[in-house]
């Protein structure tokens, strides 16, 4: 286990999201971790659809409103030419793999909506607690990117960005949109070049260690009758998940990707990292391919040279991963 002594602040920026949604259950519940803030962006479904399921599952999952704010964010990337249709072949119409109305259901009231935007909450907590808080995200960047438009002072008062996305091509393992774009990257390419370039610790946890944390059918079936109404719900939404990857990769089971990025939150010694300038491809068609510089600073390529060392993970004790995510049902069993 991490020997840090005092809980993370988290900002989660996501877009809700069947493995969005686990994630958010290991982060609410893990004790190495305060949940502060939920920030919401486009890409797995619209914006309006995962603001809706991020404030249903604070209801499902028992979040205090008063010490978790909900923020919307960008409705689409930050050059609008540039949009693509959501991701609802993998998560359902409504994100959730047809079972959104379960968190609906599950709270008599939505979790409130701060009125600020997104990038404007981000600014706001960072500014008031300067090496404070850590950002993971999720889903595309754009408000991260907007955030450090908005305040770029913010780049060097947060503690860390941890962010799921990208492809680098550790042991074949390319994108899962093209051949080399990841899908958070792809959907909104210049904003993740933005967070990559700028001035602060990013650590990159890309397709190369996530598609190695497989959650069987038998991992996910475990999880009916854990948490109250949690399990099962889980169970339920990654039936439609389970479907879509058994169809494209023939495995029995999901990916824990962005449960992934949590994982590493609460344990980052069980990742491998390497550390270079990161930038991401923005035309053509290696457009949203992530790449890392691997050359020694003083001979870095023109298009890298200005850009700080980022670290990537390529390697992940997969079980501690998964083992993780149970003692957060274990975490929630204890309360």
């Amino acid at each position: 286990m991490s020997q840090q002594t005092s809980p993370l602040q988290v900002i989660f920026d996501t877009d809700p999201g069947i493995d969005d949604a686990m994630a958010l259950y290991l982060l609410a519940r893990h004790p190495a971790l305060r949940l502060r803030a939920i920030t919401t962006v486009f890409g797995n479904a619209s914006l309006a659809v995962t603001t809706r399921n991020a404030r249903a599952l604070c209801g499902l999952y028992g979040l205090d409103a008063a010490q978790v704010l909900v923020a919307a964010g960008a409705a689409g990337p930050l050059l609008p030419e540039a949009e693509r249709e959501h991701s609802t072949h993998v998560h359902g119409d409504d994100g959730l793999g047809g079972r959104a109305e379960v968190a609906v259901a599950a709270t008599t009231e939505l979790h409130p909506l701060d009125p600020r935007p997104a990038h404007q909450l981000i600014c706001d907590m960072v500014n008031a607690e300067p090496g404070q808080i850590t950002l993971i995200a999720v889903g595309p960047m754009t408000n991260l990117a907007l955030a450090l438009r908005h305040d770029p002072s913010i780049a060097v008062k947060v503690k860390q960005v941890i962010v799921m996305g990208g492809a680098f091509g550790i042991e074949g393992r390319g994108g899962n949109v093209t051949p080399v774009a990841e899908a958070n990257m792809i959907n909104d390419p210049e904003a993740a070049d933005i967070v990559f370039t700028a001035n602060w610790p990013v650590v990159i946890v890309g397709l190369d260690v996530t598609q190695a944390v497989v959650m069987s059918q038998d991992h996910l079936a475990a999880l009916q009758g854990r948490g109250g109404a949690v399990g099962d719900f889980l169970w339920q939404a990654t039936r439609h998940y389970q479907d879509f990857y058994h169809s494209v990769d023939g495995i029995t089971g999901i990916y824990a990707h962005d449960a992934s990025a949590i994982a590493y939150a609460i344990e980052p010694e069980s990742f491998t990292l390497r550390a270079g300038p990161v930038r991401v491809a923005l035309e053509g068609i290696a457009r949203g391919q992530t790449i890392q510089s691997l050359r020694a600073p003083g001979r870095q390529p023109e298009a890298w040279a200005q850009a700080p060392s980022q670290q990537v993970c390529v390697a992940v004790q997969s079980q501690r991963v998964l083992d993780l995510f149970d003692q957060a049902f274990d975490a929630a069993a204890n309360d």
